[in-house]
């Protein structure tokens, strides 16, 4: 770990999540109660997905091809380790604990996580598509974090005049910036040269 000068927070790179100690040690009520928590990110679903697809809509009327769609961050249901037939299922002391029941895991495992990671990272996917395409202006988190949502040009380098304005890093970044490079290097050259 270490101090992040900016924030004056600490950044925790691959640091693991810890959990399994306390679980363990969690009474069964208090746990029933924290894995009923889970379920309440659904009522978000329908608010997430609409935020995803006007983003989609917004990229589309702005002329934008080969976007991923979300069932690209959707794993292939054959890829699945376990089925009814397969699943495996734990033995707990009280009758009342859900992971007894193979219908609970298949529905979590195969259904639930996957299509929420999905869906929160199609949209991830999609706000980082808008960044690069109207803020093609560095950040400490851009190159690592915005990496997927890259783009062949930004509004800024579609616009000589504009793009003589941005900086050699913005001008020159492959992120928002791949397939202008050659094209428009000919014609302009970034004035600000700090």
């Amino acid at each position: 770990m270490k101090a992040c000068d900016q924030c004056n927070t600490t950044q925790h790179n691959d640091d693991p999540v810890f959990i399994a100690n306390d679980f363990k040690h969690a009474s069964l009520w208090y746990r029933l109660t924290a894995v009923s928590l889970i379920y309440l990110p659904i009522f978000t679903w329908p608010f997430v997905l609409a935020s995803a697809w006007i983003t989609y809509l917004h990229l589309r009327m702005l002329g934008a091809k080969n976007i991923r769609p979300l069932s690209s961050f959707l794993p292939d249901r054959k890829s699945h380790r376990y089925d009814m037939k397969t699943q495996i299922t734990m033995q707990p002391k009280s009758m009342l604990n859900p992971v007894r029941a193979k219908t609970f895991w298949v529905a979590n495992c195969t259904w639930y996580c996957p299509y929420s990671v999905g869906l929160f990272e199609w949209h991830s996917y999609l706000v980082k598509v808008v960044e690069n395409w109207w803020c093609p202006f560095q950040h400490e988190r851009k190159n690592t974090h915005y990496q997927s949502g890259a783009i062949n040009q930004s509004f800024w380098h579609i616009y000589p005049e504009a793009a003589v304005k941005l900086h050699p890093e913005d001008y020159e970044n492959p992120i928002w910036n791949s397939e202008s490079k050659g094209k428009v290097q000919a014609e302009i050259t970034p004035l600000n040269k700090e």
